[in-house]
């Protein structure tokens, strides 16, 4: 079985047991998991749901890699965007590093 959510403005297909890297999320401290509401579609083969946007009662439940959420934060890939206007000797190249939460997928229901 398998189910899109969305989180962070982004979509994901999750199955039991991925691994993902999701937005920054207000968690308690002491958490242990994460729920997902926000479930678009869950099923697998003729057996599926879509919901208008979400379907109510589905949910989505992820745990967190380390023991606390503060604890599974990762770094993402160092990007470099460049302001760049032409004719004007006008250039600027900065850094940019997102942070993530890493989410183990626990449990799919519908």
């Amino acid at each position: 079985m398998y189910a899109i959510i969305e989180q962070g403005g982004k979509q994901f297909k999750v199955q039991q047991g991925d691994k993902l890297n999701i937005e920054l999320a207000d968690v308690s401290s002491d958490a242990k998991t994460i729920d997902f509401d926000k479930v678009l579609l869950v099923g697998e083969g003729k057996d599926i749901k879509i919901g208008t946007p979400y379907i109510s009662g589905a949910k989505v439940v992820g745990k967190f890699i380390a023991d606390t959420p503060e604890a599974s934060i990762v770094k993402g890939k160092k990007l470099f965007p460049t302001y760049f206007r032409r004719r004007k000797a006008s250039k600027k190249r900065i850094g940019h590093r997102q942070k993530y939460m890493q989410v183990t997928i626990e449990k799919i229901s519908a």
